[in-house]
């Protein structure tokens, strides 16, 4: 026997296909209250009723209450809004990014305004995507910032003259050796102790690059000679008895207009002429075993 075939101006068939689509349709007052939802929606936001979402409904779900002001106005001047991202906290605290698309109807008898909407749940994409733009902008062995850092560090210094910046170069002494003499993953954890000691002892608006090998550089912001110089003092007193493994460093800070090449250069020539943190007599003929942390 053949089915039947039922248009969509049907109403078991817009009965069925709400009920079993897997983005969120929901109905609202212009204030926010939930009249009407599929399941699809009580699923997203981890409840089995409407109910369950709280009397006051979706304004208690709006994490950013300007980005629902925003929506509401577009709504008032266009009668629709397309896609608009919004990050919504369900009730048990979890936060989920969605799409929402929503017409505004009314009611022609009473002009009462009613929102008809659908949420398309985009959290795993986001977190992808962030998880894809750390990787881009991260060493993947050590976790520190890598050279793409720069790049927005150029782009200030491309539009801004008068941008104050510091740096300070740190290289690990005698980093050959630890591969040599304890392998190639001992030099990696020596690596990554490394960039969690200067993560741990630069403050967070102090960005901690691994720009290669062995060569880390710590980016001040808005930080003149004289907070670089106290910075990679306090980095050389904190190394005395927390570095894992011997280094040394130069610093140097931004004169007007230089360009950031020039600025990473004087900071590795200054690093040439200073040697600290000498635990032992030479360590290429009595490495340091790499302190664990």
């Amino acid at each position: 026997m053949p089915t039947r075939f039922r248009s969509l101006s049907d109403p078991d068939s817009l009965r069925e296909f709400a009920k079993n689509l897997r983005e969120g349709i929901y109905i609202t007052t212009r204030n926010g209250r939930i009249l009407d939802a599929n399941r699809a929606f009580l699923e997203m936001f981890g409840v089995r009723s409407i109910e369950e979402l709280g009397e006051n409904g979706a304004p208690d779900l709006w994490v950013d209450p300007e980005r629902r002001t925003e929506q509401l106005r577009l709504l008032e001047n266009e009668g629709h809004v397309r896609e608009f991202e919004v990050e919504l906290r369900r009730p048990d605290g979890e936060r989920r990014i969605v799409l929402d698309t929503c017409y505004l109807i009314r009611d022609p008898d009473t002009g009462e305004a009613f929102i008809h909407g659908i949420l398309v749940d985009i959290t795993a994409r986001k977190q992808l995507e962030a998880r894809l733009v750390e990787m881009s902008t991260h060493d993947a062995l050590t976790g520190a910032l890598n050279r793409h850092y720069l790049m927005q560090v150029e782009e200030k210094f491309s539009s801004d003259a008068e941008h104050r910046c510091g740096c300070i170069f740190v290289d690990i002494d005698h980093f050959k050796v630890y591969n040599d003499r304890y392998g190639h993953h001992e030099g990696d954890e020596v690596l990554k102790r490394m960039a969690r000691f200067l993560m741990r002892y630069v403050r967070a608006e102090e960005a901690v690059l691994r720009i290669g090998g062995d060569e880390f550089v710590v980016m001040l912001g808005d930080a003149d000679a004289t907070a670089t110089k106290l910075v990679a003092e306090r980095l050389r007193a904190e190394a005395l008895e927390h570095a894992p493994v011997p280094f040394s460093l130069g610093w140097a800070a931004r004169e007007h207009g230089e360009s950031l090449p020039h600025l990473l250069d004087r900071a590795d020539r200054g690093l040439m002429q200073v040697r600290v943190i000498k635990r032992s007599t030479d360590p290429r003929q009595h490495p340091v075993q790499p302190d664990r942390d």
